[in-house]
């Protein structure tokens, strides 16, 4: 499936990001190492914060490797929070609208996984969305129909609420259908301040998700790394696939668990849907 990474900090160049790490999200696109699919080349996106109000969005259907109009951004972008994914289509047609991050206001979303038997329950999900924001929904896929459903009831106010309430009306709605396990996600999300994950399945066997170690603690595990040295405190990775090899450096989010990273306040909890009442 999609490979994904989410990087908040200090403003870096975006080309810092996604080429310059050994397995940077670009190889990745290439070769996955941990993902469902070892090539990710139905298209891809990228988001970040900079000068506007709201963020800003690069999408193509082209694979991330094939793209020189991304590494001409890339080396011109420099954000203190940026979204990146490459996708592989599980269905859905290879289209811009359906390539992440997917964008709401200052919000971005991403998504791997899938909503198992979305062909079924499209239009009962659908048919859930606040009809204030049903006309904004631009593709075809079930993440972008989960960001919707999540925005529907309440993230921009209660993001971990808002996404444990929409998982658990998807279960309910899947259960109805007859699906047994009808989640599958690892999902970040973010208004361009902070930063939420999640990382859950309904049968608890959930794809891959890391988190950097505080920057002091490998720069002083590993100080021959000289990228290290420009990176800030602050600074945080969540990840797919770790971006290179260093022992210590990365962190498995654990099953069935939401965090958000904030300056100076980072957290890790457990996480359970909310069924509808």
């Amino acid at each position: 499936m999609c490979r994904w990474m989410a990087y908040s900090g200090e403003p870096i160049l975006a080309e810092d990001l996604l080429f310059r790490p050994v397995h940077s999200l670009i190889d990745q696109s290439l070769h996955s190492r941990l993902g469902a699919t070892t090539t990710n080349g139905d298209g891809f996106g990228v988001g970040w914060y900079g000068e506007g109000s709201e963020p800003a969005v690069y999408k193509s259907i082209e694979p991330a490797w094939n793209d020189s109009n991304l590494r001409e951004i890339a080396g011109q972008v420099r954000t203190p929070m940026l979204l990146a994914h490459v996708r592989a289509s599980t269905g859905t047609p290879v289209q811009r609208s359906n390539c992440h991050p997917f964008r709401h206001g200052r919000w971005l979303w991403v998504h791997n996984g899938a909503l198992r038997g979305f062909h079924e329950i499209r239009r009962d999900l659908v048919m859930a969305v606040d009809p204030s924001l049903f006309s904004d929904i631009e593709g075809s896929t079930d993440s972008e129909t989960l960001f919707f459903l999540a925005l529907t009831f309440g993230l921009v106010d209660d993001p971990f609420g808002a996404v444990a309430r929409a998982v658990g009306f998807v279960e309910d709605v899947g259960h109805t259908y007859g699906v047994e396990h009808p989640v599958q996600m690892t999902v970040a999300t973010t208004d361009g301040e902070s930063l939420w994950v999640f990382r859950y399945s309904s049968e608890r066997q959930s794809r891959s998700l890391f988190f950097s170690t505080e920057v002091a603690k490998v720069r002083a595990l590993h100080p021959e790394v000289e990228v290290l040295r420009e990176l800030s405190g602050e600074t945080r990775f969540v990840v797919s696939e770790p971006l290179r090899d260093l022992e210590d450096a990365w962190n498995e989010v654990p099953e069935s668990s939401a965090g958000v990273v904030r300056p100076g306040q980072d957290e890790i909890r457990p996480f359970e849907p909310i069924s509808p009442a």
